[in-house]
């Protein structure tokens, strides 16, 4: 099979790394990828924002199967595009992207179809949305409605960060993300992150993860694309995945089938784990980033023809086994990030790949033959163990050879799992 896979982070180069392991592959090719990419693919300089150039290349080459990594082309309607051409696309429709292009349709969504969420209030202006805080208090979540690369929610403790939060949506901070802002409650807990797919009528339970939002030790600071992420996540036992399932899961692809837009492609839930049950906080509508990362060290299945399943309607006739080790991934990210952060700094030296342990690149670029890193989450240091102790003792045993002057990291990746472990 002659497959191309979009994107160039580290949840792209987990796929690749999983998909080069599959016997059916015949050719792996990524657009535009990364230097760690190009160690499991050639990879091409396509503009993924032009369709009709992605549409030319699979044809020129045979491409079987696209893999669609991230949600911007997803919401931009790629796979559309890819599958109005017969070319076999995993990811869903421009429609069904909705989930996670617009916070509000999904909590639409959710009200019609009876799912378990924090009550909202959608506003187009600043002025209404702030009466509305005023009137609930805090702490209260706020969101910019589109997508904002994982930084446009605020989860504010305060009045006066959520007022500020509502500035910033409306002055601009997220750009058009922001022209439309969701206030809903803030739901207490504990934040877990489930995956499944769905090929519009039939659902296939992945696995569970658990993800670190905040930049700085013990979920302080404020909120990042994700920090580090280790899975299976404890909190999610089999009777929280059946209910997961069976109140947010299946009620979705119903609601979307029903509502003329069946979703085909990966479901990540992020949900938050409440006195009464799970609660959806949002959908995304691709494999975390950097939850695909732990997922795929445990992945025991052959990733390919599950995918393949999913794009052509016959994942009932597949499964996904796991190993049952923990595996956790640590983020060395830009030094200044979510801010500001130097960029083209040089990666002098990464340590190569052994046994249950892989540096995934997210961030970076080759430049004149050096690495160097170019984004705000750069590498993820990955590594499984029996216990998510162990796993966490080997991955930032391994992110101490990483030679880079300008990253940072959280230090304490796993933390609740390890409470739990330690009683």
């Amino acid at each position: 099979m002659k497959v191309l896979l979009i994107g160039s982070g580290g949840r792209e180069h987990a796929l690749a790394w999983k998909i080069a392991q599959s016997p059916l592959l015949d050719t792996l090719y990524a657009a535009p990828g990364n230097p760690g990419i190009a160690d499991h693919a050639t990879l091409v300089s396509l503009n993924v924002e032009d369709h009709a150039a992605v549409i030319s290349f699979s044809k020129e080459k045979a491409i079987d199967f696209v893999i669609v990594g991230p949600e911007a082309p997803l919401v931009a309607g790629l796979a559309d595009d890819l599958r109005d051409a017969g070319i076999a696309t995993f990811g869903p429709s421009k429609a069904a992207a909705q989930l996670e292009g617009s916070k509000g349709f999904t909590k639409d969504l959710c009200a019609r179809y009876d799912i378990p969420t924090g009550a909202y209030q959608r506003f187009k202006e600043a002025e209404p949305a702030k009466a509305y805080v005023r009137e609930q208090g805090a702490p209260i979540v706020i969101k910019a409605d589109g997508l904002a690369a994982g930084k446009g929610v605020t989860v504010a403790m305060t009045e006066a960060e959520a007022l500020s939060a509502i500035d910033d949506c409306f002055d601009g901070a997220f750009g058009a993300a922001g022209a439309e802002v969701v206030v809903e409650a803030f739901l207490d807990g504990e934040e877990a992150s489930f995956f499944c797919l769905s090929d519009g009528k039939t659902a296939l339970a992945l696995a569970t993860a658990q993800d670190h939002k905040r930049v700085g030790d013990g979920d302080t600071g404020p909120n990042t694309g994700g920090m580090g992420a280790y899975s299976p996540a404890p909190v999610m036992t089999p009777d929280m995945v059946e209910r997961t399932m069976k109140e947010i899961i299946e009620p979705t692809i119903h609601g979307m089938a029903k509502d003329g837009h069946p979703f085909s492609g990966v479901f990540f839930a992020g949900l938050m784990i409440t006195e009464k049950g799970p609660e959806l906080i949002e959908y995304n509508v691709r494999f975390g980033d950097p939850e695909c990362q732990v997922l795929m060290m445990r992945l025991k299945s052959d990733l390919l023809p599950i995918l393949y399943a999913t794009a052509t309607g016959t994942l009932d006739k597949v499964t996904a086994e796991w190993i049952d080790d923990t595996a956790l991934t640590v983020v060395l990210a830009s030094k200044g990030y979510p801010a500001t952060y130097e960029k083209n700094t040089p990666i002098v030296s990464i340590p190569q790949a052994n046994d249950g342990a892989k540096v995934f690149h997210a961030g970076t670029a080759l430049k004149d033959g050096q690495l160097v890193a170019t984004g705000g989450r750069v590498l993820n240091v990955t590594a499984t163990g029996k216990t998510t102790s162990e796993a966490q003792r080997r991955a930032y045993d391994l992110l101490s050879k990483v030679e880079w002057d300008n990253g940072f990291c959280r230090k304490d990746i796993g933390w609740l799992a390890i409470a739990r472990e330690q009683g």
